[in-house]
């Protein structure tokens, strides 16, 4: 498989990101560049572009967009999800992550392990919500699907 080699998130329509959203931000962009797997399968009998790729994501008119170009900056693909599918995930996602943040703070390390296990688990969905609507248009493994659920999440909650 090829990978991911540059990503762009057009949050210009949305509201400032709090502190922790845009940490999570960071760190789901920098963890996706140094590690991810990401391919475009075949179409139409015709080889895909090669990759590396560089990925674009947005939300526009309620649909998760996630446009896909070569490294020349070449666009080869461009997916409009809906975002009703991820609704409650992503709702899930930031309840658990508000808990973890508190919890942080105050709880002894064995209650922010349990919440660290639930919030993990709620990612892990996530990620398999997102395999599943993009199975045929691209290919990529869990760990590249965890880190872009991440940024559909800093994308959704400010959406």
């Amino acid at each position: 498989m090829t990978r991911i080699c540059h990503i762009a998130i057009d949050d210009s329509a949305l509201p400032p990101p709090t502190p922790e959203i845009e940490q999570e931000r960071r760190v789901a962009v920098f963890d996706l560049l140094e590690d991810n797997s990401f391919a475009l399968p075949p179409r139409d009998g015709r080889a895909a572009p090669e990759g590396p790729y560089r990925l674009a994501l947005a939300i526009r008119e309620r649909r998760l967009v996630i446009e896909v170009a070569t490294e020349a900056e070449e666009p080869v693909a461009a997916f409009h999800l809906s975002l009703g599918p991820f609704r409650q995930v992503v709702k899930d996602y930031w309840q658990i992550c508000g808990s973890y943040y508190s919890a942080v703070k105050t709880m002894p390390p064995a209650q922010i392990e349990a919440i660290d296990m639930a919030r993990r688990g709620i990612h892990n969905e996530g990620a398999r919500l997102l395999l599943e609507r993009l199975e045929g248009k691209a290919e990529l493994d869990i760990d590249t699907a965890r880190r872009l659920f991440t940024l559909i999440c800093v994308l959704h909650h400010g959406g």
